[in-house]
């Protein structure tokens, strides 16, 4: 069978202030009326349905995900002691998949991507499938790229090796590639058989525990220490244990940047990670003006390509401004350059230092 495993443990600090602590960005309703994490469960369904789906997320986001999900099976939700990287997840997700259906296949997908074409997305998710049950393979995902972008890892693809799934084309991995230069992302594009990597990844639970034996057998241990507590009264004390125990390592450095066995299945599906502000206001609808408006109170004047979120009933005033964010909540108010959001990154680590700042998180 096709299982789901979302992983929803990230801490969306580049959305802060609306991103915070107790509700990061996979909870939040960045696009219409359901969350990133309900989006993404909604878009899987007629594939995976919700008996088959499970989501990974720190422990005190368990009840938040019961509450958004109700139709997953509580046991189907994990918390994360400690966040460690996705290796640790995937492994524990696998490991309990298989214990309930050793001939699993399962997609491992990010709680906070948009897909503006789910059906096409689907049909891509249906031929990696497809790749991954046929034998021990690892399948990811590739976005078709559109432009040079500096803010994505790339995968390079065999030009000379191509199969096809589901009638979708499947390549053979070469290489994955860090994040690039504008001048090397414009040679990526150019030679065309470079596509970005989205995070999402499709096999066996079989094959991915057999690739962490061969590549990450410190993980690999914890995974065999943890088995005989699955599905008993000490399952969670086990997990906890897991986690504590597991180093923090993402999948594709320890495992798909190291195994042989690595295909890709290409999409264009209007997929985006939704890295920052400027990416929510990059994919929202503007007026006349290319201001993207989330505001009961506002008025404006000689002002463009701003991007204003408040809640609150103030009124916000803006005048004579260009390439703004103005995101309001309770408690703070973020006014940045939209071409410089990534930044706000940094904000949060400047208000973790100081303890008077850290409510605000």
């Amino acid at each position: 069978m096709f299982y789901a495993v979302i992983m929803a443990g990230g801490s969306g600090t580049r959305f802060w202030p609306k991103s915070t602590k107790k509700h990061p960005k996979q909870f939040l309703n960045l696009f219409g009326d359901q969350t990133m994490l309900q989006t993404t469960a909604d878009r899987i369904k007629e594939l995976i349905p919700a008996e088959r789906l499970w989501v990974i997320t720190n422990d005190r986001y368990v009840d938040l995900v019961n509450k958004q999900l109700p139709e997953v099976p509580p046991k189907n939700i994990i918390g994360e002691a400690v966040a460690k990287n996705t290796a640790p997840c995937v492994a524990l997700a696998a490991a309990l998949i298989q214990e309930e259906d050793p001939d699993a296949t399962l997609a491992v997908l990010p709680a906070d991507h948009l897909v503006r074409h789910p059906e096409k997305f689907r049909k891509v998710l249906k031929a990696a499938n497809a790749k991954a049950r046929e034998g021990n393979n690892l399948v990811t995902i590739g976005i078709e790229p559109n432009r040079p972008e500096t803010g994505y890892g790339y995968i390079e693809f065999d030009t000379e090796q191509s199969e096809m799934h589901e009638q979708k084309e499947v390549r053979k991995v070469k290489q994955f590639r860090e994040k690039p230069d504008l001048q090397t992302a414009r040679q990526f594009i150019s030679s065309g058989n470079f596509l970005w990597n989205s995070g999402m990844f499709v096999w066996s639970a079989t094959t991915i525990l057999d690739e962490f034996k061969k590549h990450l057998p410190e993980i690999s241990e914890q995974i065999d220490a943890l088995a005989p507590a699955i599905g008993s009264e000490k399952q969670k004390e086990a997990i906890d244990q897991f986690y504590h125990a597991c180093p923090s390592i993402s999948i594709d450095y320890g495992i798909m940047e190291q195994s042989e066995s690595v295909y890709v299945v290409p999409g264009s599906f209007g997929w985006s990670d939704v890295g920052s502000w400027n990416a929510v206001y990059d994919l929202r609808e503007k007026d006349n003006n290319g201001n993207v408006i989330e505001a009961e109170h506002i008025t404006i004047t000689k002002s463009k390509n701003n991007l204003v979120q408040s809640n609150s009933d103030k009124m916000i005033a803006l005048v004579g401004v260009e390439d703004l964010a103005v995101v309001e909540t309770d408690q703070a108010i973020l006014v940045c350059n939209l071409n410089e959001a990534q930044g706000v990154k940094q904000i949060v680590n400047q208000l973790k230092e100081e303890d008077k700042n850290k409510k605000y998180l």
